[in-house]
């Protein structure tokens, strides 16, 4: 699928939970990941974090090029829908 979504979230994560709710909302499909289950994803969220286990980290895009970013709110992540020719 092409521009598809991925996001890490955690468990107890408010801003996961609004990021989630606000995708459903506007009827975008995302995949999700849970980090607190999966170590994997855990590490990678870390790595791209700069050591810190910040949540949600979403991933926009597949193959070569993919956008990244961090605790957007939904203005920020509104924003980067547009640009990226999702919403």
């Amino acid at each position: 699928m092409p521009n598809a979504i991925t996001i890490y979230g955690a468990t107890d994560c408010d801003d996961t939970q609004r990021t989630r709710e606000h995708l459903n909302q506007r009827g975008i499909p995302f995949r999700e990941v849970n980090i607190d289950h999966d170590a994997a994803a855990e590490q990678f969220v870390i790595f791209i974090n700069g050591g810190y286990r910040s949540t949600p980290t979403l991933v926009l895009g597949e193959g070569q090029r993919k956008v990244l970013f961090t605790e957007p709110s939904n203005a920020q992540l509104d924003k980067v829908l547009a640009q990226e020719g999702i919403a």
